[in-house]
């Protein structure tokens, strides 16, 4: 776990990195596995802001083809295939289905989108369709592992899936991606960073308090204040960008975010529907919407509407309404209410400063601008300014080349076919695969079956929790019994936990597959407390405000049992 800088004398860092996020992780890693010194801090957990409220897609940006994004597609395109090749615990294929409700509609206004227009409609008939997925096939070549789009009418469409509306005239079919656990891959970034340098600090319920001169003075979470040297900062704190560069003492303009809501169904008839695809449809007032199977779940998303205060975003009763209306019309068959849903969360996009009217147009890219050292402030400061999750390698890449050259370095590691956390190592085939398992089940005495659970959840890492686990056994969560004690454990002791939250909605999936109980909840606090070292006082107040904030911004409904 890493230390605090020590009080007094300011400790001198290459650069410091404050925002833990998917870029400014990304940035962490890729720097340290260059040698550079880096600090990266975050007044939460890793991962806890925006990067904790995508639509858990790693997706190339189809979408982004009729608003002229070309090099974004390309990006995106190749980002994805590399995550499939060095996350495969993480990220998986994702078969795509899109419903198309007329055979011209909508050729016009794309032509109008391509050349700037923001006052198109965002309707979609089959050959623009078409014209896109041939596109998307055409720049995702390059580290191809998935196969290319296919298109077929309605009869297939409604065969394959008999709950659609029957006013879709064709469907296509293409494949992208999706992230099991995106919070955890956060954290793994920041774990192959501290690997590749240990030299190098990650904090995280770190704040920053004052600035003065070349000096950074921060607060860890012991409550010790601490003061840091460094050459460069970079400021990836996504939507909160501006306000930390105001604190930096350099004011800035730089974002203009949008908000996205999403909501999980415990809808069984629906996910046996899907069969593992996503259905990448268009909403009646034209917004692209979708729906999916995450991990047992029916994954629902996404709003897009401008907002500017990130603490407090949540997903509205109207955003709920609006999902479940889409859903409906789009299956007509099947029956949707608000009791199904078992977690709802939002984030903010920290998208670019922009005017446009209609925020699905306000571009997805990415940049970096500086702001050169002035005045009494001894450092640059570089922003990270919007980005997607797809994208984050490929951004920090670009980034990390630019601080090698005002440091003076060469970079000496690519990223490009780097593996991340438990990807390293990870079984390529079925029989590869069985093999692991087969190995770490003779070596620990634990069931294959349990094993082959811990290398889904946690890639090759799983090797160090099936150890854990036969030491101290395989009791249980009261409720949600695919948890181990031992495996929590082995979280709270190793993995930089601040409080409960940290648990169940990062490091696990308890929270968002909506299967935690307050039975559960105690069980993880005893564990937290004992390894901790909390309080009663502050055991109970992490129980009762973890709690409250699910059920009052998350949706969700802790029974006393399961």
């Amino acid at each position: 776990m890493s230390q605090a800088p020590t009080s007094g004398t300011p400790e001198d860092f290459d650069v410091v990195i404050l925002g833990a996020g998917i870029n400014g992780a990304g940035l962490f890693r890729d720097l340290c596995e260059q040698g550079v010194r880096c600090l990266i801090v975050d007044k939460g957990d890793y991962g806890s802001g925006t990067s904790a409220a995508p639509s858990r897609l790693i997706h190339g940006g189809i979408k982004y083809l009729e608003t002229g994004e070309f090099g974004l597609v390309r990006q995106s395109t190749l980002e994805r295939n590399l995550l499939l090749r060095n996350a495969p615990h993480a990220v998986h294929p994702l078969p795509t289905i899109i419903p198309i409700f007329s055979w011209t509609k909508g050729a016009w206004a794309a032509l109008r989108t391509l050349f700037g227009s923001t006052t198109a409609p965002r309707s979609r008939g089959a050959a623009i369709v078409k014209i896109g997925m041939a596109m998307y096939d055409m720049y995702g070549a390059r580290h191809r592992v998935m196969p290319r789009h296919t298109f077929y009418g309605k009869g297939r469409a409604l065969q394959e899936m008999p709950a659609l509306t029957p006013r879709i005239v064709a469907a296509g079919r293409y494949y992208d991606a999706w992230i099991a656990r995106p919070e955890r891959l956060v954290f793994e970034l920041v774990a192959d960073g501290l690997a590749a340098m240990p030299r190098s600090m990650a904090l995280n319920d770190t704040t920053l308090k004052a600035v003065d001169g070349d000096v950074l003075h921060i607060q860890g979470f012991d409550g010790a204040t601490h003061a840091v040297r460094p050459r460069i900062v970079v400021n990836a704190a996504g939507p909160w960008i501006d306000t930390v560069n105001a604190a930096l003492g350099a004011p800035s303009r730089l974002i203009g975010g949008t908000k996205g809501s999403h909501i999980l169904l415990d809808h069984d008839e629906l996910v046996r529907m899907l069969d593992g695809r996503m259905i990448y449809f268009e909403a009646d007032d034209g917004r692209i919407c979708l729906v999916y199977d995450y991990l047992g779940r029916a994954l629902v998303g996404s709003t897009d509407i401008p907002a500017a205060n990130p603490d407090t975003v949540r997903c509205d009763d109207e955003e709920i309404d609006y999902l479940l209306a889409s859903l409906s019309a789009l299956l007509p068959k099947l029956s949707f209410s608000r009791a199904q849903i078992v977690y709802a969360y939002s984030g903010i996009r920290p998208l670019p400063a922009s005017d446009a009217t209609n925020p699905g147009l306000i571009s997805r890219d990415h940049s970096a601008p500086v702001d050169e050292a002035a005045g009494g402030r001894g450092f640059p400061i570089v922003s990270l300014v919007g980005g997607k999750w797809t994208t984050f390698r490929g951004f920090a890449e670009e980034v990390a080349d630019m601080v090698l050259g005002r440091l003076g370095r060469d970079r000496q590691v690519s990223t490009q076919s780097l593996p991340i956390g438990g990807g390293r190592d990870f079984p390529a085939s079925d029989g590869a695969r069985q093999d692991w398992v087969d190995g770490i089940a003779r070596k620990t005495g634990l069931a294959p079956e349990r094993v082959g659970a811990l290398l889904s959840r946690y890639g090759t890492t799983a090797a160090v929790f099936a150890v854990t686990e036969a030491q101290q056994g395989d009791a249980r969560l009261p409720d949600s019994a695919d948890y181990s004690l031992a495996e929590i454990g082995h979280i709270v002791r190793h993995e930089h936990v601040r409080h409960l939250a940290d648990i169940v909605m990062r490091r696990t999936t308890l929270a968002v597959c909506g299967t935690l109980t307050m039975r559960d909840l105690e069980a993880i606090a005893d564990i937290a407390a004992a390894a901790l070292g909390w309080s009663d006082a502050t055991r109970a107040s992490e129980v009762a405000d973890l709690s409250a904030r699910l059920t009052r911004d998350n949706h969700m409904r802790l029974s006393a049992a399961g």
